[in-house]
């Protein structure tokens, strides 16, 4: 037994590591080092979002200014600010396909599934065109200045008033300005495009209808890594939920990125009824975005009759 008891330790490569850990943990540095790793999402929802406040306030007399001008120097000036709060709050954008410009004169209308506020900085930053928003948002403070800023059409998607307001959207196409529009009415929880409503197609009837192009969008990595049904949620704000407690569990992540996938143009003289119509681009839409939920590889060719410009990465 003393033989035993005299016999040398036998040292092993991770003897000092071991050592070193178990005295990093006697000394309390293992729980100071994991506070201070817990306070980096904080202070990156601090700085991303004091960056996003303060280019914003930046951004506003000039786009102001520019609304007072004629030209197209505020549609661009709109494209570059959305762009840059993407940059500002970490969200990588990817585009496939391409962005149709106008073929034969008529006007363009974009027309995407909604799962967030996330959607309009997203598409914002890569399309020329105007949203449209239900009439409740140009009450809320301070995001209602930046909407008019913008130029976005606000409509109330009432029945009564539907014949009033495409005439107003109507106008705009033929103001020279593109219109994007979200039909599902709400935003969704990102694992599925919900039900597109008919009534905003109302623009594309009759003679001199613009051509529609449906837009699937969808946020696709998380810390680097493919999104899933748990993980969703980081970037879908629906229901309930509030935009800062929203905001606040969004701007934590990192390797975030979106990515849009641009379908050619559909043609809406090529379809019998207005509801035809809304079924076809929400059929296009829904395949386009389940294709890149499952991360599938994408393959889009522009419609042979549609002239195209180079979508903006």
């Amino acid at each position: 037994m003393r033989e035993a008891s005299r016999r040398p330790r036998r040292l092993t490569a991770a003897g000092p590591l071991l050592a070193g850990s178990h005295a990093a943990a006697d000394t309390g540095l293992l729980p100071i080092a994991g506070r201070l790793l817990g306070l980096l999402g904080p202070l990156r929802v601090v700085r991303r979002g004091v960056s996003v406040l303060l280019w914003t306030l930046a951004c506003m007399p000039a786009q102001a200014t520019l609304l007072m001008l004629p030209g197209r120097a505020k549609v661009v000036f709109a494209r570059l600010y959305w762009s840059g709060v993407c940059r500002l709050v970490g969200l990588q954008v990817r585009v496939i396909g391409a962005a149709a410009g106008p073929a034969d004169g008529r006007a363009m209308v974009f027309v995407s599934n909604h799962s967030s506020w996330l959607d309009i900085p997203v598409l914002g930053g890569r399309l020329h065109a105007c949203f449209v928003s239900k009439d409740e948002v140009g009450s809320w403070p301070f995001i209602a200045t930046i909407a008019r800023l913008g130029r976005t059409v606000f409509v109330s998607r009432q029945r009564l008033a539907t014949g009033r307001e495409r005439d107003v959207l109507r106008e705009r196409l033929a103001a020279g300005d593109n219109l994007l529009l979200f039909p599902e009415g709400t935003t969704s929880d990102g694992s599925r495009v919900l039900p597109f409503r008919s009534a905003l197609f109302a623009i594309a009837e009759g003679a001199d209808s613009p051509l529609l192009q449906p837009v699937s969008v969808v946020y696709d990595r998380l810390g680097g890594l493919p999104t899933g049904r748990a993980s969703r949620p980081m970037f879908a704000w629906y229901g309930d939920m509030d935009l800062a407690s929203h905001f606040w569990r969004f701007a934590q992540g990192r390797g975030l990125r979106v990515t849009i996938l641009l379908h050619p143009p559909l043609d809406p003289a090529r379809f019998a009824s207005r509801k035809a119509l809304s079924h076809a681009v929400w059929q296009v839409v829904a395949d386009g975005a389940s294709t890149l939920r499952q991360n599938r590889p994408v393959e889009v060719a522009a419609a042979a009759d549609v002239v195209v410009e180079p979508a903006y990465a």
